[in-house]
């Protein structure tokens, strides 16, 4: 009846573990990608790009060997906008010969062009030519991400007011910079530059930024940034944004205060980029910013057989749950038996120092009212932290007093998107704070924080006999 079990309009995350997995389940699958290259945002403009660009900038600036032989320690002295993109380039190449290899051997067919609705089983394709096609599909999947909120008020030149897509294309290194934005997009790319000894002045007009993460763990990383003297100001809105006689950007708080800085960055969200789609035909509609309601289980919208995953559904915006979404989503659109979606997924900010939590916040647990411990480990208490001259990090966790199972891991520190899924799968397997006392961990490695930080609550909570009498033991 129709030409395809299934459209996916997107070639991010969501959309190619979407696509890969209807193919594996022999349906057959079309790919709409209206970039000129597949990989969607994550490979070509987020994700990828900015976690290249940082790696590339700690590796040339020396930042990681600095607790050894001091501030001033460079492997490069002049780092340049062409050395932060020479890794970038190579590393484009490789995800996207990748994709499309994946794609290819599992009969994953692809279209270049622009994708929009004539009703819930047609779409149209404008081509790059000008050529129009319309194809029919059982179902569809929308995930077609988001790109830079661009208010009106901002005088983007592409060259010193800038958003988050173009930082990849700066022609140098500025000297200052300010930061518009504190949600994890801005604090990446203002400490990856403050990394590269640009000086960093972040904007945000709440009281506070990245409030879904752990309160201790975000006044470390907060106690981080002023240290190496980045500028934090919190509750301020920017009035207006225009260039002095010297061409330096001019930012005018709301509170009538003047900044200067050779670069502006707006980072203050992303709409949903769904624009150009024609929702409407089909009975869509998505909020102000783009995004389109799904049901969380299934990533069905409010139309039957259309769905929708990834960025574009909103929190939590990440790459890996959005490949998740993407699978569940595939699965139940042609019929398959799928999971319900993890209850506990790592959510990781790569800034510097990185920051990744998993479970509950302390924050949270209070507010159920779960009698609780936390244990807590720092980096340079372990003897992997001492070899690799770290003097800040830390690893937390918190456990039920009552079931002595952990409901949260937060860490802040080098290598805290990786150590994350230790504390992820403790958490999914219902493991208590015994795993991390009786297991045996690696060593010397910054992993065994979690036998530490385990000790470090154990100590407090008190052994549990067979009888399930609780014997207080001393702290120490």
């Amino acid at each position: 009846m129709y030409q395809y079990d299934l459209v996916v309009v997107g070639s991010g995350p969501a959309g190619r573990r979407a696509a890969i997995q209807a193919a594996k389940l022999e349906k057959r699958v079309l790919v709409i990608e209206k970039g000129t290259r597949v990989g969607g945002v994550s490979v070509h403009t987020g994700t990828i790009p900015s976690k290249t660009m940082r790696e590339t900038a700690l590796n040339l600036s020396g930042w990681r060997e600095r607790g050894f032989y001091g501030r001033s320690y460079r492997v490069k002295q002049e780092i340049s906008a062409d050395d932060l993109r020479r890794r970038l380039l190579i590393t484009l190449d490789h995800e996207v010969d990748v994709l499309e290899h994946q794609f290819a051997r599992n009969r994953v067919q692809q279209m270049r062009g622009k994708a929009s609705f004539i009703d819930r089983n047609t779409l149209e394709i404008v081509k790059d030519d000008g050529e129009l096609l319309r194809v029919t599909t059982a179902s569809v999947l929308l995930a077609v991400g988001t790109r830079p909120f661009r208010p009106d008020y901002i005088p983007f030149d592409h060259d010193r007011i800038i958003d988050s897509d173009e930082i990849l294309e700066i022609k140098a290194v500025p000297r200052s910079m300010i930061v518009i934005g504190a949600g994890v997009i801005g604090v990446e790319y203002a400490t990856i530059f403050s990394a590269l000894d640009t000086n960093v002045t972040l904007i945000e007009p709440r009281d506070t930024m990245l409030d879904f993460i752990d309160r201790e763990i975000l006044q470390d990383f907060t106690y981080q940034l002023r240290d190496r003297n980045m500028k934090l100001l919190f509750g301020q809105s920017v009035e207006k944004i225009d260039k002095d006689g010297t061409g330096k950007c001019r930012v005018t708080l709301k509170t009538g205060r003047t900044l200067s800085a050779d670069m502006v960055l707006f980072a203050a969200g992303r709409m949903g980029a769904t624009d150009t789609l024609n929702l409407p035909a089909v009975g869509i509609e998505p909020d102000n910013r783009g995004r389109i309601k799904v049901d969380p289980e299934t990533f069905q919208t409010v139309v039957p057989g259309i769905y929708a995953a990834g960025d574009v559904v909103g929190f939590p915006s990440l790459a890996s749950t959005s490949m998740e979404q993407g699978r569940i989503a595939a699965r139940h659109a042609v019929g398959a038996p799928a999971n319900e979606p993890p209850h506990y997924f790592p959510y990781g900010i790569y800034a510097v120092p990185e920051i990744s939590t998993c479970g509950l916040t302390e924050e949270e647990v209070q507010q159920r009212g779960i009698p609780y411990e936390c244990g807590i480990a720092h980096f340079r208490e372990t003897s992997r932290g001492h070899i690799m001259g770290l003097d800040t990090g830390m690893l937390k966790m918190i456990f039920s007093l009552k079931t002595r199972r952990l409901l949260g891991a937060h860490i802040v520190g080098e290598g805290a998107t990786e150590l994350i899924h230790i504390g992820q799968a403790v958490l999914n397997l219902k493991g208590t704070v015994e795993y991390f006392v009786e297991n045996t961990f690696n060593y010397p490695t910054l992993a065994e924080a979690y036998k530490i930080a385990g000790l470090d609550a154990w100590n407090r909570m008190g052994e549990v006999k067979k009888d399930a009498e609780v014997v207080p033991q001393p702290v120490g």
